[in-house]
């Protein structure tokens, strides 16, 4: 699904090299979890997979389904199946949430050469996706996020990833801000869209969101590299442990 091999980034103002040669594989179907300090580079690498402008690509490549993606517009990269969701996504005021995603639905269909849904045929698909992630369909209604709190917005990013149907999902610390009930919600819209099909990569600081995102393999990544692999235990011992000896890890 997803393969990445000596990647090596750097921004482009400071010219200050942040991953340093990270190598990751992600099969179809699987859930990989990201987890280390800050500043490890965690949250560089999905904007990088998502095509972000002000990073520059110095050496490694990065391939989905085969597809060499670097060089690719991000807009070319979620049509292909790629999807980010931000640790703090945006608010759109004057844009409906409806009119947002099926602008958004469409875009990627034409890009791919496929019909596009007309309104009665979105409205079909969008109920029936709100309704499986148990979304109120009042959320719909209102402008992209504006007054929304924190576990809403993150919801209202888990429908967008129902309705683009991506192949390669990417969660950019999506605990962020949220308390324990907010997080289940979540993680529970998150579950319900894991099929053989779809892969993860759930980037976070804290083992709690992985206690219902159970992930299939565990990173831990520090001063640009991932450093140790393991299963869903490995993020036990770190939050046991914390990051300071890697190698004391079991």
């Amino acid at each position: 699904m997803l393969e990445i091999k000596d990647l090596c980034v750097r921004l482009e103002d400071e010219k200050k090299e942040i991953l340093k040669g990270v190598n990751l594989t992600i099969k179809s179907g699987e859930v990989h979890a990201i987890m280390g300090p800050n500043g490890s580079g965690k949250s560089t690498m999905s904007y990088v997979l998502a095509g972000k402008p002000g990073y520059e690509v110095t050496s490694g490549t990065i391939s989905l389904n085969g597809t060499n993606i670097l060089g690719m517009e991000p807009e070319e990269r979620a049509a292909i199946g790629l999807f980010l969701a931000f640790q703090y996504p945006i608010e759109i005021p004057g844009v409906g949430n409806m009119t947002f995603l099926r602008t958004a639905l469409n875009s990627q269909k034409k890009l791919r050469n496929e019909a596009e849904l007309n309104a009665a045929e979105f409205l079909k698909l969008v109920k029936e996706q709100a309704k499986l992630l148990n979304i109120d369909t009042e959320m719909l209604k209102r402008h992209v996020n504006v007054g929304f709190s924190g576990g809403e917005k993150k919801r209202n990013e888990i429908l967008q990833m129902a309705m683009l149907e991506p192949k390669m999902c990417i969660l950019d610390e999506t605990d962020s801000g949220l308390d324990v009930d907010a997080m289940k919600l979540v993680a529970k819209g998150v579950n319900a869209l894991r099929n053989k099909n779809r892969s993860f990569l759930v980037i976070t600081h804290y083992q709690r969101l992985l206690d219902h995102i159970i992930p299939d393999i565990v990173h831990i990544m520090a001063d640009g590299k991932i450093r140790k692999t393991g299963g869903a235990e490995l993020a036990i011992a770190v939050e046991n442990n914390g990051y300071s000896n890697l190698n004391e890890i079991a």
